[in-house]
């Protein structure tokens, strides 16, 4: 079963890593960059924002359903991504997704210089 973790880009643990987002990530889980500039110019709601990215993340599934299974079937993964708050986040969104196929959630990571920093991967 894959173990979940959340961190803030900046993580430097020992566990793998998954970019998650629109500028740097993997665009099988990463929002629009329309999504991310309406929410930072305060256009777009946390509420619209979760809608819209609960949508786009159906439509990846559809259209991508092998990169999923591929990334529920890793032992643990870290989804990374630029936000400072993992309440309203959607590394968080992605993780509760992945819950919901059988993943277990383990929490928020610190970012920082905890452990080294040779696990990033975008898998």
């Amino acid at each position: 079963m894959l173990k979940v973790y959340t961190a803030p880009m900046n993580y430097n643990g020992d566990k793998k890593t998954l970019d998650v987002t629109v500028k740097s990530g993997e665009e099988t889980f990463a929002p629009t960059w329309a999504m991310v500039m309406k929410t930072k110019k305060g256009e777009m709601s946390w509420a619209e924002y979760k809608k819209k990215y609960y949508e786009k993340m159906r439509e990846s599934y559809r259209q991508n359903r092998e990169r999923w299974q591929d990334l529920l079937e890793q032992e643990e993964i870290v989804l990374l991504c630029y936000c400072s708050s993992p309440e309203s986040c959607h590394r968080r969104l992605l993780a509760d997704m992945l819950v919901e196929a059988g993943a277990e959630y383990r929490g928020e990571l610190a970012g920082g210089s905890e452990g080294n920093s040779n696990s990033r991967s975008n898998m």
